[in-house]
């Protein structure tokens, strides 16, 4: 089974080569003839040996050595280039490779949901995906090769240890099979199970330190050290225990009598010469025997390196093997699935149509059976408590996610049955985390329409009140964010990022919680760039300051999942219920004082 799957995965892996998976083949085949031609050299040093001892005492008389010496500095000679002719072919290959592996996994990844990125960090998909594909590069460019080059070889040894004296042979031979014995104990079994374990901790790390890294500004807020981020203290910890229990644990003695008998296989000739010795006096052929004798010295030597690439291709076997189930958790994730006959909107009306929509892994729904309809042209605010279902719902228009059961209705028809592309161009986002590239203001804008000119840019960017951050700028809209000490707060960048929403002009607008972290002299320049915005656009705006949504055509609040309550902010009021609440709670925190 594991050999199977074995195959299968370098099958897999080849596949990802495309067009180069011949070369593949071609350094493969060219490894094979360069491993037997590394062996004649050892022949030809035989021959000579032989010459010489049946010419013992008159050297004179062995006229052929310098033909056995140059023949075989020739056959070395072609061996490495025809080897490294090989390398050649299977680098071009594995770099391909990889570079398909990403390409298709970058790809893979612009198809799936955006909810998936909410629940899959950037540090372990990267980690997966681009450390998974630089990990095969060493099966493809190095092991593959050294496996097919090393059979070669020992088809090659075997035939020629048993050409000359069999005894000899077996005794050289019983050298390899304590070694493949030992490799076997430390890399099959249960010990395979060991490094998949092993992968997983290294992901879990990766996870970890990038969450880290991004938490460094509150670590040193509050004077910590890396030993308060427990799950980096526990992933690093896990990770060294797993390496540690491996290296120490499983391999140190395998891999100690493995180095001890392939470095010494010239012992086992010791005690075979020793018992054969006499009878070859006897016969009195001493004089072939001790020729014999002298090839399986030299030739053990190499047994030792051919083992030792053995070890290393399994080896790098089994991290591919690893290495590929971490790109394919990458590939297998789920992909937003395509009308296959597509639709258009009829207008800008949004409608939940008893939607009940549950996370993965989750047992209760985040919304159960909410139904909803916004207008052309209407603001609809969605309000409640944390965990109340805002977001989720608001998601679920641009399909973030798809609905369990339900459906969400845009212009008429269901999401699922828009092109994506097409859904995407209707609908503008605002959240309040935005993003932003280091790279221009102006490209940073223009990220919403690239074929966008650059007087529409500036358009936007004063119709989101950002005249003022473009004027303290050292080059404009030229000036790259984070270069050169320019920074933006955090409603500066707000503010930026309405000017994305304003210059895509999507006729459907989410704002999510867009004033949360604005200070009162940035909220109200957001304001006033909201009203620019949301202008004769259907608006769909969560927030938690209720103060932001009085004006709003209509406002549904949602508790645990479920629609509590709809309706205009004076009639939610003259109801009581959750909203007034909320509403009252709200109003004597603004009138809070210290």
């Amino acid at each position: 089974m594991d050999k199977e799957k074995k195959q299968n995965d370098i099958s897999v892996l080849l596949d990802y080569a495309g067009s180069y998976k011949g070369l593949t083949f071609l350094g493969l085949f060219l490894s094979a003839i360069a491993m037997v031609m590394s062996m004649l050299p050892y022949i030809l040093i035989w021959l000579a040996a032989r010459d010489l001892i049946a010419a013992a005492p008159d050297w004179t008389k062995a006229t052929g050595i310098a033909t056995y010496g140059w023949t075989a500095f020739a056959f070395a000679f072609a061996g490495i280039l025809i080897y490294f002719a090989a390398l050649m072919c299977t680098h071009l290959a594995a770099f391909r490779t990889a570079s398909n592996i990403r390409k298709r996994g970058m790809a893979h990844l612009m198809k799936t949901p955006l909810g998936f990125f909410d629940s899959n960090a950037s540090g372990l998909l990267r980690n997966r995906l681009d450390g998974g594909a630089a990990e095969t590069e060493t099966l493809l460019a190095h092991n593959l090769a050294d496996i097919v080059g090393t059979i070669a070889m020992f088809i090659t040894m075997m035939v020629l240890m048993f050409v000359f004296d069999w005894r000899m042979g077996l005794a050289c031979l019983l050298s390899a099979v304590i070694s493949i014995i030992s490799m076997f104990t430390m890399m099959g079994g249960k010990n395979a199970k060991l490094m998949l374990e092993y992968q997983k901790a290294q992901d879990n790390m990766s996870k970890a330190g990038t969450e880290y890294v991004r938490g460094i500004p509150v670590v040193k807020v509050f004077q910590q050290t890396v030993y308060s981020f427990k799950a980096f203290k526990k992933a690093i910890e896990d990770y060294s225990d797993k390496a540690e229990y491996y290296n120490n644990g499983v391999c140190r003695l395998p891999q100690s009598i493995n180095l001890t008998f392939t470095e010494g296989a010239f012992i086992f000739l010791v005690p075979a010469v020793l018992l054969m010795a006499p009878g070859a006096l006897a016969k009195g052929d001493f004089a072939g025997f001790v020729t014999n004798f002298a090839f399986y010295a030299i030739f053990s030597a190499i047994i030792s390196t051919a083992l030792a690439k053995i070890m290393f291709a399994a080896s790098g076997t089994m991290l591919a093997s690893t290495a590929l189930a971490r790109i394919n958790q990458v590939m297998d994730a789920p992909v937003l699935e395509q009308a296959g006959h597509p639709q258009l909107p009829a207008d800008n009306g949004i409608c939940f149509k008893d939607v009940t929509f549950t996370y993965a892994g989750s047992q209760i729904p985040a919304l159960d059976h909410v139904s909803f309809q916004v207008d052309p042209g209407q603001t609809v605010a969605l309000v409640g408590p944390s965990g109340g279902g805002k977001t989720t719902a608001a998601s679920l228009i641009p399909r973030f996610w798809d609905v369990s059961s339900g459906s969400v209705e845009v212009g008429g028809v269901d999401v699922r049955q828009i092109d994506s592309h097409v859904l995407m161009d209707h609908i503008g986002f605002v959240f309040q985390n935005n993003h932003l590239f280091k790279t221009s203001i102006l490209e940073n804008v223009r990220a919403a329409r690239p074929e966008a000119s650059r007087e529409e840019v500036i358009k936007a960017l004063a119709a989101a009140q950002c005249d003022d951050i473009i004027e303290k700028l050292p080059k404009g809209i030229d000036t790259v964010i984070g270069s050169q000490g320019t920074y933006l707060s955090g409603g500066e960048q707000q503010r930026i990022a309405l000017a994305r929403a304003i210059l895509k002009d999507a006729p459907i607008i989410v704002l999510d919680e867009a004033t949360a972290f604005a200070d009162p002299e940035n909220e109200a320049l957001i304001q006033k760039a909201f009203s620019r915005l949301t202008k004769d656009r259907t608006v769909i705006m969560i927030a938690h300051r209720l103060s932001t949504v009085v004006g709003a055509d209509k406002i549904l609040v949602l508790d645990q999942g479920h629609l509590a309550q709809e309706g205009s902010h004076e009639d939610l009021l003259k109801q009581g219920g959750l909203y007034a609440k909320m509403w009252n709670d709200y109003r004597q925190a603004v009138q809070w004082r210290i």
